[in-house]
């Protein structure tokens, strides 16, 4: 009896792998198993062919796009000329960014900034005359000793054009217009140093020079709460002693590199056509609240930016900050 239930049992396993091996549902289910298993396989190896490409074209384009940074240097004509940060792109962050994206988006760069090993700190007491040539800004510095009826309006422009620029104070003004002075600075423009009594800084002796300076940096703190970070010398006139004296009180002496002259009251298309000829990365220009620029401004922006340069404070021109490109995460 046993004998025939196992003769019966090996029977039946016969028809089943039979007709598995043959045709019927059976087979198909087998059948089906094992294209999923290469699939399965295949997309594997896929995948990390597609994950070995991708890492290979963000390092790529690491290689094409890294730039290095620039040192701070002392110039035999321009002086102390501030540094410019590198640019390098982060592989590991634009590769884990990319494998997120929707396939068939181009790369979506991650940059980091790399510092010079030579900042504007390391040189020591010495005049700044522009800002980098490798950063694409352009710097508005505005002598301010008079012309309050010129400021307001110049205000009104720079807003509508949303650019900022760097007001340099003469103290005794301050003093007498703080209100004003309040008002510039609510408009985001840079408040800063043009000694008090608009003196020429060389003829000057120790003391009475840093008092000058001293005194005005103070009046900037008391009265519009700003840490000054610049001194401007008063008709350009300094020397060694100064940029020392300034470097004591923790402030960088800052002149221009091109001059609109103002004060002897140019038509404004000539002022425009100075500046749109001669406005180059790291220009400093300097400017007063006189009528002349201030009917020459909203030109003068515009020719800059024409040239493909920003406009910013003299902070941020003289800056190492990079101006980053526009596909930059």
């Amino acid at each position: 009896m046993k004998t025939d239930k196992a003769a019966l049992v090996l029977a039946c396993m016969a028809v089943v792998i039979g007709i598995g091996s043959t045709s019927g549902p059976v087979k198909e289910m087998l059948a089906q198993l094992k294209p999923q298993d290469a699939l399965a396989v295949k997309a594997g190896l896929a995948a990390e062919h597609s994950s070995k490409d991708l890492r290979a074209r963000v390092e790529q384009k690491a290689a094409e796009l890294n730039m290095p940074p620039v040192d701070a240097v002392v110039d035999r004509v321009w002086k102390a000329i501030p540094g410019y940060n590198g640019l390098e792109v982060d592989v590991e962050a634009t590769y884990r960014s990319s494998l997120q994206q929707v396939p068939g988006e181009g790369l979506k760069l991650v940059y980091r900034q790399t510092k010079p090993k030579i900042s504007l700190n390391d040189l020591g007491a010495s005049p700044i005359y522009r800002g980098n040539p490798a950063k694409p800004m352009v710097a508005f510095m505005i002598n301010v000793a008079w012309g309050n009826e010129y400021i307001k309006p110049m205000l009104d422009i720079l807003d509508e054009e949303q650019v900022k620029v760097t007001f340099f104070l003469d103290g005794s003004w301050l003093s007498k217009n703080r209100e004003l002075a309040a008002e510039m600075l609510k408009r985001g423009h840079e408040m800063e140093n043009h000694a008090y009594t608009h003196p020429n800084m060389s003829t000057l002796s120790r003391a009475r020079a840093t008092a000058e300076i001293q005194k005005t940096q103070l009046l900037l703190k008391e009265s519009l709460g700003v840490t000054n970070q610049w001194f401007a010398p008063p008709s350009g006139d300094f020397d060694q002693e100064t940029v020392e004296i300034a470097a004591a009180l923790g402030l960088r002496t800052v002149l221009w590199t091109l001059d609109t002259v103002d004060w002897r009251n140019p038509s404004p298309e000539s002022v425009v056509a100075k500046i749109s000829a001669k406005a180059e990365p790291g220009t400093l220009v300097l400017m007063h609240p006189t009528a002349s620029a201030s009917k020459a401004l909203r030109g003068m922006i515009r020719a800059v930016k024409a040239k493909g340069l920003r406009l910013g404070t003299v902070s941020q021109t003289l800056s190492p900050e990079r101006i980053m490109p526009d596909d930059v995460e």
